[in-house]
C-alpha cells in the first residue's frame, strides 16, 4: 500500500535516467526489429518480491513467447503513476491508494491486475511492548509515518474502531520501521509484514501486528499493475498477451516460491543481497497474499475499490483536476478493469 522505505535504501536513479528508458509515448508502441512488440513497465521501488511474477516471467521467457520485448524501467524520481498518466510507460507497479488518488484527479490511469489481494500493511509495534495488546493502547502514543496524507486518517479509524480515542503523536521516518521502534524514537509504524516485518524478525528485532481488516478498516491492493485508458484502447491484443505472461509468472510464484526467488535473485544480484529475506518473503506471499479466499489469481473487486474510495473521500484525501477537495465520492468503475485478463471474456 505505501510507497516508502521498507525496502533496502538504495540511491533512486535520476529522473534522466527514466525518461530516457521511456522517452517513447505509449501510444506509440513500437515493433522491434525481431518483430516483438516493445512495452515498458515502470518499478515503483527498486527490486523485489512484490515483482517476482514479472521477473520470472521475464527469466522463462514468456514475454518473449508472447511477442513481447519487456523494457523494466527503474524506479526513479518520478513515480510511476506520473509516467502511465502522462503516457510514458505503457504499464507501472502502483497501489490502490496511488491509482485512486490520480483518477479521481482526472487522470489517465486503471488497474489492471492485482498482485497481493491480501492488504500487505499493519499497524506495528516492538514484540515486547506488553502495555500494547490493541490499537486503542495507541492513544498518546508517536507513529513513525512517512508523510503521506492518508497515514493519520487511517490510523484513527483503526484506533477508534479498537476503542481508543485516535489522538497520538507523529514523527518522520528517516530509518526502518522496526530500527525506530526498538531506537525507542516511535511507540507504533505501519510495515509491510512481507518485508520489513520480516526483516525485523531476522535482525532480531521482531515486531507485533495489528491487521487493518480486524478493526473494520477495507482491504486494500497493495500492489497492483496500472496502464492508462489511452494505451489499453490502442493496444488490446499487446495488454492481453503482457498481462497473461504475467499472470503466469506471478502463479508460478504462488506455487514454487523457491523457485522463484531464485529467479528474482538472479535477476537482481546487486540488490537482493539478503537472499534468506528473499525466500521467506516469497514464501509467505505465496501462502498468504497472491491468492484471494478464493483461490484466485490477479483479479479485483468492485466493492473493494469503493470501499476505500470512500474511506478517502471521507477524509477530504480526494481532489479534483484542479487540486479542489471532491464534493462527492468519485465512481470508482473505472478505476480498475479485469477485461485484459487471461480468463476474461
Amino acid at each position: 500500500m505505501l510507497r516508502r522505505t521498507a525496502l533496502p535504501a538504495l540511491a533512486a536513479l535520476t529522473l534522466l535516467a527514466v525518461t530516457t528508458a521511456c522517452s517513447a509515448d505509449a501510444d506509440s508502441t513500437a515493433a522491434a526489429k525481431n518483430g516483438t512488440t516493445t512495452v515498458t513497465l515502470a518499478l515503483d521501488w527498486t527490486p523485489n518480491t512484490n515483482h517476482t511474477g514479472i521477473y520470472v516471467a521475464q527469466a522463462k521467457g514468456w514475454f518473449k513467447d508472447a511477442g513481447i520485448d519487456l523494457k523494466i524501467v527503474p524506479y526513479g524520481s518520478t513515480a510511476p503513476e506520473t509516467l502511465i498518466a502522462s503516457h510514458k510507460a505503457d504499464f507501472g507497479i502502483s497501489y490502490q491508494e496511488g491509482v485512486t488518488t490520480a483518477r479521481a484527479a482526472g487522470q489517465d490511469i486503471t488497474s489492471v491486475y492485482a498482485v497481493t489481494q491480501k492488504t500487505d500493511v499493519t499497524v506495528s509495534v516492538r514484540a515486547d511492548r506488553t502495555d500494547i495488546s490493541s490499537p486503542k493502547d495507541l492513544d498518546g502514543k508517536t507513529y513513525a509515518g512517512f508523510g503521506a496524507p492518508y497515514e493519520k486518517p487511517l490510523l484513527q479509524k483503526v484506533i477508534k474502531n479498537a476503542g481508543g480515542t485516535g489522538d497520538f503523536k507523529q514523527v518522520t521516518l528517516n530509518t526502518s520501521a522496526y530500527a525506530a521502534l526498538y531506537a525507542g524514537k516511535a511507540d507504533f509504524a505501519m510495515p509491510m509484514p512481507t518485508w520489513e516485518g520480516l526483516e525485523a524478525k531476522l535482525s532480531g528485532k521482531p515486531l507485533k501486528d495489528f491487521q487493518l481488516s480486524d478493526y473494520g478498516f477495507p482491504a486494500i491492493y497493495s500492489t497492483l499493475i496500472a496502464s492508462s485508458d489511452q494505451f489499453l484502447k490502442k493496444n488490446p491484443a499487446v495488454a492481453k498477451k503482457f498481462l497473461a505472461a504475467v499472470d503466469k509468472g506471478y502463479r508460478y510464484a504462488a506455487g514454487h516460491p523457491d523457485q522463484a526467488a531464485d529467479l528474482i535473485i538472479a535477476a537482481n544480484k546487486s540488490v537482493l543481497t539478503n537472499t534468506k529475506l528473499v525466500k521467506e518473503s516469497s514464501q509467505l506471499l505465496a501462502k498468504e497474499y497472491y491468492k484471494g479466499a478464493d483461490g484466485t489469481i490477479g483479479t479485483q473487486s468492485a466493492a473493494r475499490w469503493k470501499a476505500f474510495a470512500d474511506f478517502e473521500y471521507g477524509a477530504g484525501l480526494l481532489v479534483d483536476a484542479n487540486g479542489k477537495k471532491l464534493t462527492k465520492a468519485p465512481d470508482t468503475s473505472a478505476f480498475f478493469t479485469d477485461a485484459y485478463l487471461p480468463d476474461a471474456k
